[in-house]
């Protein structure tokens, strides 16, 4: 089992960055593919971006590709969101998750994920 915390969001406006972080528990990081979604108000919750156990393939969204970076580090148990040309529309709760599977897999949908962090903030402004 892992248990996920994110931190980093915050208010920024429109154009700039912010990077996010997610702190896993647990001795078996490197297990798990991992993802952020993110959820606007009133919208469903969405994926944005995935990354493989050892790093090595990572998937994004159309919407935040070529903006967004999703990188981790097995050694610290932490997986990061860089976001930057932010735009009001990437206004949500960003959600990191965890998925057991294979070395190489990049699970996009939701239901692939079964440990979530609790999400953190971010909001655009134009």
């Amino acid at each position: 089992q892992v248990q996920l915390v994110e931190s980093g969001g915050g208010l920024v406006q429109a154009g700039g960055s912010l990077r996010l972080s997610c702190a896993a528990s647990g001795r078996t990081f490197n297990t798990y593919a991992m993802g952020w979604f993110r959820q606007a108000p009133g919208k469903e919750r969405e994926f944005v971006a995935t990354i493989a156990r050892t790093g090595g393939n990572t998937y994004y969204s159309d919407s935040v590709k070529g903006r967004f970076t999703i990188s981790r580090d097995n050694a610290k148990n932490t997986v990061y969101l860089q976001m930057n040309s932010l735009k009001p529309e990437d206004t949500a709760v960003y959600y990191c998750a965890a998925s057991q599977t294979s070395i190489w897999d990049v699970p996009i949908g939701a239901t692939r994920y079964g440990y979530w962090g609790q999400g953190t903030q971010v909001t655009v402004s134009s």
